[in-house]
């Protein structure tokens, strides 16, 4: 049975999921749910009304990113994104609450948030609060990333759950008109380049791109 991914496309953890089921090439559909406006029948699927959830029938409703990943990999076990040892899969977890929680509050909810969404809600962005997440916020998490990856992709030669995870919110910060300093990171930034350049990744920028010059051109 076909799956239902709620949410919206530019949420970055609507987006992650989207890249499980992409590199999984599980078909699936996808039902708009505005992030902040949903409707009150969306308290059925997440009594927090956050995006995404996912359905799959009538029998199976799940929310919260991370949850709908670890369970993707179990139910659709082709392709994995998770890996096959227990500390590499912990690892690999680790990594990807490490985007969630530490990343997503700059990367997403400050400059994305602030460049993008506020101008569109008709509000100023905080300049401060993106300078701060440029030049004081960033920078650790970004060392310490850099210093993880000693291959190609963070837990080995192919991308998993982590890598998806964290180019979810890069994705997000360069919607806002930032990147990664190649120069101060360069293991980060040949990453994003390899991750950004896989042609389902690259069709979703493109698109997400496009929603976005949609949107700026309705105002």
């Amino acid at each position: 049975m076909t799956p239902t991914l709620h949410g919206a496309p530019l949420s970055p953890f609507v987006r992650k999921v989207r890249f499980v089921l992409e590199h999984k090439q599980q078909p699936y559909e996808s039902k708009m749910v505005v992030p902040y406006a949903t409707p009150e029948e969306y308290k059925a699927l997440n009594p927090l009304r956050r995006v995404p959830a996912l359905t799959i029938g009538d029998d199976i409703t799940l929310a919260d990113s991370a949850v709908i990943c670890h369970f993707l990999d179990d139910y659709f076990p082709e392709a994995p994104t998770l890996p096959d040892t227990p500390y590499l899969s912990a690892r690999c977890k680790w990594l990807e609450k490490y985007a969630d929680y530490e990343l997503a509050p700059h990367t997403t909810f400050s400059i994305f948030f602030q460049n993008i969404v506020a101008p569109l809600s008709g509000k100023t962005p905080d300049h401060e609060r993106i300078k701060a997440a440029i030049n004081e916020k960033l920078p650790p998490h970004f060392d310490y990333l850099e210093g993880e990856l000693k291959n190609a992709f963070f837990l080995g030669d192919k991308p998993c759950l982590a890598d998806f995870a964290i180019c979810s919110q890069l994705i997000s910060m360069a919607h806002g008109g930032e990147y990664i300093d190649a120069e101060r990171w360069p293991n980060l930034a040949d990453w994003y380049t390899r991750m950004t350049a896989m042609p389902f990744i690259a069709a979703m920028i493109d698109q997400e791109k496009a929603a976005i010059t949609k949107l700026q051109g309705q105002q």
